[in-house]
């Protein structure tokens, strides 16, 4: 018998590498060619709004042409098949765990705690909109048609992330967390693990290489997340 009953899994960059998504250090990568002050701050919205909505469009209609991994795909059955409560906190604003099956159905739930790239907000009305298309030519929000008032649904350095209250709540039922491609560099995030640890619930890192945190972890197994990620779902459900 299974000894874990409720799993949280954190994922970061890492997981979507591997479907061609860049990380925030990828080298060439669309990160490398902006500073983080002038495209993913609430201040370099105001300043240099085109700039920011043209960086976003690209991204956007990147993640539309990727395509989920094996990784995505192992966490879907995970969210199909698991007995207990299953919680995945992304860090990734693309819908490869969507694509790849996991989403929130049962008693498993999907959280995107820094937006979402295929969501457009509101500033006026305060709606949010499933947005495929660009946003640099400043269409009306669908509900009070207003004109210029849609940003991306990205939640950026120096605002608060989403759902912090489901996480929390998460956190508190969870007898396993697992760690799946992140640095462990981004707060809050990043201190989940020491929470975890402190609060005696057993961790489990999965990811290319050692994480800033991962000496808080009981256990560590390392390599690409295509490799790794099916491989312990496999095992974890064989239980």
């Amino acid at each position: 018998m299974n000894k874990f009953s409720n799993i949280v899994i954190l994922t970061g960059a890492g997981i979507s590498a591997e479907s061609g998504i860049d990380t925030f250090r990828s080298e060439g990568g669309l990160w490398e060619q902006h500073r983080i002050e002038d495209v993913a701050t609430p201040e370099a919205f105001q300043r240099n709004p085109d700039l920011v909505y043209k960086f976003y469009d690209v991204r956007r209609e990147a993640i539309q042409k990727a395509q989920p991994n094996a990784a995505h795909i192992s966490l879907g059955k995970l969210c199909r098949e698991w007995h207990g409560d299953l919680t995945i906190i992304t860090q990734n604003v693309d819908d490869l765990h969507e694509r790849g099956g996991a989403v929130s159905q049962g008693n498993a739930y999907l959280i995107h705690m820094h937006g979402e790239h295929l969501s457009a907000w509101c500033m006026a009305c305060g709606e949010r909109h499933f947005w495929r298309e660009n946003l640099a030519h400043r269409p009306p929000c669908p509900t009070c048609h207003k004109p210029n008032m849609l940003r991306p649904d990205i939640v950026w350095f120096g605002e608060m992330p989403y759902q912090l209250g489901e996480i929390d709540a998460a956190l508190r039922r969870a007898d396993l967390f697992v760690s799946i491609g992140t640095s462990g560099a981004v707060y809050p995030a990043g201190g989940y693990v020491r929470r975890a640890k402190a609060d005696g619930i057993a961790t489990l890192e999965l990811n290319l290489e050692p994480s800033k945190g991962s000496h808080y972890f009981d256990e560590a197994r390392y390599g690409p997340a295509t490799q790794i990620v099916p491989k312990w779902v496999e095992e974890i459900l064989s239980y």
